[in-house]
């Protein structure tokens, strides 16, 4: 088990670091296209980005989690694969209908100037009109990962991403599409890692099987139950996003969100790393809880929150050695202000790294055993709750750094609040035992 849990952390990790780098890429392209007027656009559209995320998410991790506890317990699972598609495909359709109409009605919405809603609508209405590609795509590598293919995920999301950053240049450049070159090439690279995990699918080591049934609102539901966890990870960056926006607005200007969207997408690619953790381990402890072998899922447990410790400390190591480079990577213009916010910045917010690995990991855990109350709760907490009551009070009491440190405070809280609530529950489990 040892040697299945290292593969499968592995190519979860090099699968999710592999689809946040064309996020990086992305911001570098688009820093020395327009400067900081692109960077603070692109920062304002990350909410979008993350919404899609979430719910594809929770449709198709919470649907392949469910198809792989149902397996291992030897139930039915034939139509699991086609509906996490057909509602991925149903939800996206608001994003859609919103991206052909009224895109600039979302940058305006969160808070861009008309200098900067120009500059945006067109990347962000092909990044709505791709709503369905990017929610489908998580049903293709959630569903490989569970039927024993994490290899075939992770060469199709690292496919994904080459092909973005290749065609982020070619298209912004060489063809001179500009800003909405880098949403075409986004909007594409769900084409390719689809393309190759269906190989898989196709292949004759398949165990899925693609039966046709109606969707069935009720099947979903309990589908997302275990997809919670997987759908609050990616929308905590987008209400961090939205709140941290909204406070530096009124602190430091678009300066201040510029520097912002440096800092959070640096930290999509440490995110992905832990999220890459929990997915890796989610299938492994699926399946040894459904075949009820509570030591091995004790087990796995305890591997992964070693792995997540390590990993916390190796990241926060590294950001602090190097963040007057990182910061001079997406500086084009050498802004004297936007490098000076930034540099904090970074060095701040990073520090909430101490915990964010280990709370996902447990929020990943509490769902991959069926236990969709705790995962909720710790979902909610580092998602919404304690990241927008810190960023506020914080912001009152210090500005721009009481933000950055915001981060450190709602994870400590998050970690606190899954300790107390697990604790709590085994021991009136006991208690009725």
């Amino acid at each position: 088990m040892t040697k299945k849990f290292i593969k499968y952390v592995l190519q979860s990790v090099a699968a999710m670091v592999g689809l946040s780098v064309y996020i990086l890429a992305d911001t570098f392209f688009i820093s020395i296209y327009s400067g900081a007027d692109g960077l603070a656009v692109l920062n304002l559209i990350l909410p979008v980005y993350g919404v899609i995320y979430g719910i594809g998410s929770m449709i198709g991790i919470g649907s392949a989690t469910k198809y792989g506890i149902k397996k291992a317990s030897g139930e039915d699972t034939d139509c699991y694969f086609l509906q996490s598609v057909q509602w991925s495909i149903l939800a996206s359709i608001p994003f859609l209908l919103t991206g052909i109409f009224i895109p600039e009605k979302f940058l305006l919405l969160f808070g861009a100037d008309n200098r900067l809603t120009e500059l945006g609508t067109g990347y962000l209405r092909i990044i709505l009109m791709a709503a369905p590609l990017f929610m489908t795509n998580y049903t293709f590598t959630a569903f490989a990962r569970n039927d024993n293919a994490p290899s075939t995920a992770m060469a199709g999301s690292i496919s994904g991403s080459l092909f973005n950053i290749v065609f982020d240049y070619l298209f912004m450049f060489r063809l001179n599409l500009g800003f909405p070159g880098a949403a075409l090439a986004t909007a594409l690279s769900p084409v390719v890692t689809m393309a190759v995990c269906s190989t898989h699918y196709l292949g004759k080591k398949n165990g899925i099987v693609f039966q046709w049934k109606r969707p069935s609102i009720r099947h979903v539901f309990s589908c997302c139950q275990l997809g919670v966890s997987a759908f609050v990870g990616e929308m905590s960056s987008a209400v961090t996003t939205v709140i941290f926006n909204t406070l530096i607005l009124g602190i430091a200007g678009n300066i201040g969100v510029a520097a912002y969207g440096i800092i959070a997408n640096i930290s999509v690619v440490a995110m992905s790393i832990f999220n890459g953790v929990a997915q890796g381990v989610q299938p492994l402890i699926s399946e040894s809880y459904g075949s009820e072998n509570q030591k091995q899922v004790n087990n796995l447990l305890r591997k992964g929150l070693l792995v997540c410790l390590m990993t916390e400390l190796l990241i926060i190591s590294c950001i602090w050695g190097m963040t007057d480079l990182l910061v001079r990577i997406f500086n084009s213009t050498n802004d004297a202000l936007l490098y000076e916010y930034a540099f904090i910045g970074l060095r701040y917010y990073f520090l909430g790294f101490l915990f964010a690995g280990v709370n996902i990991l447990l929020v990943a855990y509490f769902s991959a055993t069926d236990n969709a109350r705790i995962a909720f709760i710790g979902s909610i907490m580092r998602g919404a709750v304690a990241i927008v009551i810190c960023a506020v009070v914080l912001s009152k009491l210090f500005l721009l750094k009481g933000i950055w440190l915001s981060f450190l405070a709602a994870e400590l809280i998050t970690f606190m609040v899954i300790v107390i609530t697990a604790v709590t529950q085994t021991g009136k489990n006991k208690h009725k035992n």
